[in-house]
């Protein structure tokens, strides 16, 4: 749904953006998107050449769920010395966290289509496991531990 808009930005960066046909939930649980998104860009990475690609131009580039692969391949190949380094990432509302769907953001746009807050919370339970029968808990933030809430409190909170 967003090709235009990442082949825009790859070509107005003069990058290269590479697009993986990932399994999907519910029926392909995580981690089976991640694993397809990186072992693809780790394949790309080390055939650069044989693509005629710099490999010092290439990005990787998602949205939503997307984006949220992107993140995760960036960060795993961030510390790798065998590959070149990514040129960039671009997320388009990433799916980021599920800590807190309770979060401004989502208190704003809770009816806003496309991703109305009780669709994004079936789509990342969908993602994780499959199961989405504890809806209404995460959608009331029960389904984190306190003490856990309260370590990433600076990071995940209304304030």
């Amino acid at each position: 749904s967003h090709e235009k808009i990442c082949r825009y930005i790859a070509t107005e960066s003069e990058s290269v953006a590479v697009s993986v046909g990932y399994r999907l939930a519910p029926e392909h649980k995580y981690p089976a998107a991640y694993e397809d998104c990186l072992n693809a860009t780790i394949h790309f990475m080390k055939n650069t050449e044989h693509y005629g690609v710099d490999p010092a131009n290439v990005i990787v580039c998602g949205d939503c769920a997307g984006g949220n692969l992107a993140a995760a391949v960036s960060q795993t190949l961030a510390g790798r010395s065998d590959l070149p380094r990514l040129r960039a990432q671009f997320l388009i509302y990433p799916a980021l966290q599920a800590l807190d769907f309770n979060l401004p953001s989502y208190q704003q746009n809770h009816g806003v289509p496309l991703l109305f807050r009780e669709r994004a919370t079936f789509y990342m339970l969908q993602y994780l496991n499959g199961n989405a029968s504890n809806l209404e808990e995460v959608l009331e933030g029960s389904h984190i531990p306190i003490d856990i809430k309260l370590n990433y409190r600076k990071w995940v909170s209304p304030d």
